[in-house]
């Protein structure tokens, strides 16, 4: 497949696997150019010297990128993501997130697997130390089981201790879909005990990641996906935590985000709970159950016997008939209308009657002769108010 056969979603998901390439590399590369040429620079040398600070690129890490380059195909990435069903939208995208779109650092090439749209909604994320306590594990597993029966998603890390737990929690009741923010590449998105349960939260909600498939976990990655936790989330609850730390530092970027923080008070011997309790003495607001977390956020729970809640209204006419097989087979990746035909056997006549339909009614858009899927319009942040 050449470059002109690929869209620029496969380009960006190729540069993001080459090493130490993070959101601020990636900004940079991209102002020299749009994604094609930008590997094109990569592949033979080209590169300048790069800024300071986050996105520094020295010369050794130009040659490394080169090098890798010379034996990763971003056609060989784009058909990684399409066999292992990662979808794949770019900021500016069609499909691309709403929420995540008017954050401060938008991930600019976001993978995933469930349903994006179902980020739609109230979400707060639970979040604490991988070296939870049974107390932590039980305030957890209850916060994400009761946020969920009330319509609220629970957003988490999938990492083991008290991100699992609220998820385990979350996953065991009807209610609003889980949301996930992974540190790795989606197709090994968690620590190997998590991995049933990240697929039964991308089966009943969506697991998102900056980091292709394919690609290695690496210990910096874990601080920069914490801002994406803190985006997507209208009030942060951290039910355990030492001092200092990664839920910490999705403290501080909810604080950025002007997101309310609140946390789990705990016992004043335990290690766990130092960084709880310092937040509540700073002004972060007290977390003694779902009651609480409800309250900061203004949403009112259904009636115990109110059943499952819908999903957020859509507000588009649902497709029927062609057009909804087609929008299936459009999935969350730019695709073709050739590839259209390949997958439905249809023919161009009728492939183009229901892409005019799911056009007409918002669906889909066409960008150059790529169809790309249209996310369902984002929700306005709750209200904020940070820990201090």
């Amino acid at each position: 497949m050449s470059p002109a056969d690929l869209p620029h979603e496969a380009h960006l998901a190729a540069i993001a696997c080459l090493d130490g390439v993070g959101p601020a590399r990636l900004r940079w590369l991209l102002g020299l150019g749009p994604p094609h040429e930008v590997w094109e620079r990569i592949c033979s040398g080209r590169l300048p010297r790069g800024p300071g600070g986050p996105a520094a690129v020295d010369a050794g890490l130009r040659t490394r990128w080169r090098n890798q380059a010379s034996s990763l195909s971003p056609a060989e990435v784009w058909q990684r993501c399409d066999d292992a069903g990662i979808g794949v939208v770019a900021l500016g995208g069609a499909g691309y997130p709403p929420l995540l779109a008017e954050d401060p650092e938008p991930p600019v090439v976001l993978f995933h697997r469930g349903d994006p749209d179902l980020l739609g909604g109230p979400r707060v994320a639970v979040i604490g130390t991988r070296r939870a306590t049974g107390y932590g594990r039980r305030h957890a597993m209850s916060l994400g089981r009761e946020l969920t029966a009330s319509g609220v998603s629970v957003v988490s890390g999938l990492a083991l201790g008290i991100d699992a737990a609220a998820h385990m929690g979350a996953t065991r009741v009807e209610g609003a879909p889980p949301v996930a923010v992974v540190g790795g590449g989606l197709d090994v998105p968690c620590p190997r005990p998590n991995r049933e349960l990240a697929r039964q939260v991308a089966g009943r909600g969506v697991i998102v990641s900056e980091v292709p498939p394919g690609v290695p976990a690496a210990p910096w990655r874990f601080p920069v996906r914490n801002r994406v936790i803190a985006a997507l989330a209208d009030a942060v609850v951290v039910v355990e935590s030492a001092g200092s730390g990664g839920s910490m530092h999705t403290v501080r970027e909810a604080m950025v985000r002007d997101r309310t923080v609140l946390a789990v008070p705990g016992p004043i011997d335990s290690r766990v709970s130092e960084g709880t309790n310092q937040l509540i003495s700073e002004g972060a607001l007290v977390c003694a159950g779902v009651e609480d977390v409800l309250a900061a956020i203004g949403h009112v729970a259904p009636p115990a016997d109110a059943g499952p809640q819908p999903a957020p209204v859509d507000g588009r006419p649902t497709p029927a008939a062609d057009a909804a097989t087609l929008l299936d087979e459009v999935g969350w990746r730019p695709v073709s209308a050739e590839q259209l035909a390949l997958r439905t056997g249809f023919g161009f006549a009728r492939i183009a009657a229901a892409l005019l339909q799911l056009e007409s009614d918002g669906w889909v858009e066409r960008n150059g002769g790529w169809i790309e899927r249209v996310a369902r319009p984002g929700p306005v942040p709750g209200p904020g108010g940070g820990a201090a």
